[in-house]
């Protein structure tokens, strides 16, 4: 026992606090999606996605459910998306995607993160050129040949499609998102998530000492429960 079973326990409690945070955001993106499109995933794809998503992270079905029938209530709060832009030390670019009931909370606290750190938060459109919008699907590959299937995706928007950490992963740009949405369900294709996330188009070399400054700053960021994702162009 000693300091290895406190390591390892340590690491499942990071684990479990990660698994609910994850739990927490697609509970919100499960209710924005209701409110936007109705408790109908047949014809709500935005909720068809978000409960796929929280699929892919085991969150129950009682917890899906729960999501959908208190997003059905006229007394459920209403979230505005808000993303904040801004540089970390050493020049590196953040990105961070919210879902919040109170916007001057949630400004305060990015301003806060970012200040306290030795960054600032930025002008809203000030990291464009720094980041890329794509959708990013990841598919179980059991019974698939890649080859095969980047023949099959290409005609719907395929740019990229590898395999990693046992996932087939392919990208689309932000605009072909849907449509290879409705590609993979046409076709029966086991989708373990569906995103649309930020890539940045080059990244920035950090020293370890540096490179820790930036991770203790995003990991601060993403304990945030406004917070739905963080991005950067750290290598």
């Amino acid at each position: 026992m000693g300091r290895a079973f406190e390591f390892r326990k340590a690491r499942k409690f990071k684990r479990w606090d990660k698994m609910s945070k994850a739990f927490t955001r697609l509970g919100k993106e499960i209710v924005m999606a209701v409110k936007e499109g109705g408790p109908n995933p047949e014809s709500n794809s935005r909720l068809r996605t978000a409960i796929q998503n929280a699929k892919g992270v085991n969150m129950p079905k009682d917890r899906v459910e729960a999501a959908i029938k208190r997003a059905s209530s006229k007394e459920e709060k209403d979230y505005e998306e808000v993303v904040y832009e801004g540089y970390g030390p050493h020049g590196i670019a953040i990105l961070v995607e919210t879902a919040t009931d109170n916007i001057n909370r949630t400004v305060a606290n990015m301003r806060v993160y970012f200040s306290r750190a030795g960054g600032a938060v930025g002008k809203t459109g000030s990291l464009d050129f720094i980041f890329t919008r794509k959708g990013i699907f990841k598919i179980n590959p059991e019974g698939l040949n890649i080859e095969e299937l980047e023949l099959e995706l290409i005609d719907f928007g395929a740019e990229d499609i590898y395999e990693h950490e046992g996932e087939i992963i392919v990208e689309t740009a932000f605009t072909d998102f849907g449509q290879m949405q409705k590609a993979l369900e046409e076709k029966g294709i086991n989708v373990i998530s569906a995103e649309l996330q930020r890539i940045p188009n080059t990244r920035t070399e950090l020293s370890d000492e540096q490179a820790e400054e930036i991770e203790n700053l995003i990991e601060k960021i993403e304990e945030d429960d406004d917070v739905q994702a963080v991005y950067h162009n750290m290598a």
